[in-house]
């Protein structure tokens, strides 16, 4: 048996004792979620503003893919949780992208918070799009991906404890963001180097692209 099989073997094997939600989420990926269920029904899937109840409200949200390069994260915090008067560049305001903002600190836990701004920094740094659903790229990640890239995606998992492994990190910004969609969905597909498989005929298109969309969300 080659050691590409080996290893292949052995990642099989480790698959099937892997829980599907081994670890904590990602803060962008958490904070993902938030935004879909809280936010993007006023600031839009894409944060710049469209979403059907500000539309229907007459609302103009902020585009938040622009105006959150500009903002601390302590900044956005007191934007987010609604603390009340703040003082920026000498002025008082009590909500600097819009009064219609509501006050999501008697809602959110001060780590939803933070995890909801790590994908607003995403939103407004990302140089691809999401091809996929994350949440679903997520249980996929931790069955089949984490065993060599690690929870967390550091290229740390277990198998690099038993072969001699580098696997890529993919909370790299760097190394990810040159990469494309499709360059990623394409080592997904037909594998990349000696010990990275094809899945190929394992995964399906829908689940390649979801795979794409977490990877993205780890790299921020």
């Amino acid at each position: 048996m080659t050691r590409f099989y080996y290893c292949l073997a052995l990642c099989l094997v480790f698959v099937a004792v892997i829980p599907a939600f081994a670890g904590d989420p990602t803060a962008a990926y958490e904070g993902q979620r938030l935004f879909v269920s809280h936010c993007m029904i006023c600031h839009g899937a894409d944060g710049k503003g469209g979403g059907s109840l500000a539309q229907e409200m007459g609302l103009n949200p902020v585009d938040m893919t622009r105006t959150l390069r500009s903002r601390s994260d302590t900044i956005l915090k007191k934007i987010i949780s609604g603390e009340g008067g703040q003082t920026i560049s000498g002025r008082d305001r009590h909500n600097v992208l819009t009064e219609a903002m509501p006050n999501w600190g008697e809602v959110l836990s001060e780590y939803q918070i933070d995890a909801l701004i790590a994908y607003l920094r995403f939103l407004s740094t990302a140089k691809h799009e999401m091809m996929g659903d994350p949440v679903e790229g997520r249980d996929l990640y931790q069955k089949y991906c984490a065993v060599c890239h690690g929870e967390e995606g550091y290229g740390d998992g277990m198998m690099t404890k038993i072969l001699d492994l580098e696997p890529m990190d993919h909370t790299n910004p760097v190394v990810m963001n040159g990469m494309s969609n499709e360059d990623i969905a394409e080592a997904i597909r037909e594998g990349d180097g000696q010990y990275m498989p094809a899945w190929v005929g394992i995964l399906g298109d829908e689940e390649i692209e979801a795979l794409v969309s977490y990877i993205r969300l780890l790299a921020q």
